[in-house]
């Protein structure tokens, strides 16, 4: 029998690697401000049309806007966490999925042992 694991992809820091982040990170959360200029622009496009609800849009555009700075707020925590941390440090990057051969007989705690694939600038290192 087949099982899917979950495993971490964890990826040492370098300089290279920090940086790459970083930018992620900024352009991410300049997406992030756009989206809320354009927000802003269609409410005040929306709200000046006949027969529609002033308040209903305003509570509709602001659900939506809070949603974004929300998550420019973690944008931003995201970026101080990243600046706290030294050169070498093994943060998670996400997770993959691997397909787990199980029978009858198998070490259960070595099929679900803890295990991640270590990347160190874009090329895998180790297969835990």
């Amino acid at each position: 029998m087949k099982i899917i694991q979950k495993i971490p992809v964890k990826q040492i820091l370098t300089e290279a690697s920090k940086n790459k982040l970083e930018h992620s990170f900024y352009e991410n959360k300049q997406q992030l401000e756009q989206e809320c200029q354009q927000l802003l622009f269609e409410q005040k496009k929306l709200q000046n049309k006949k027969g529609v609800s002033k308040e209903e849009v305003y509570k509709r555009f602001q659900k939506e806007i809070t949603k974004r700075k929300d998550k420019m707020k973690w944008l931003d925590f995201q970026l101080e966490q990243l600046n706290i941390l030294p050169i070498g440090s093994e943060i998670t990057e996400g997770e993959v999925e691997s397909l787990v051969e199980v029978a009858e007989g198998s070490n259960w705690d070595e099929i679900i042992d803890d295990k991640a694939i270590i990347v160190k600038d874009g090329i895998v290192i180790q297969i835990k």
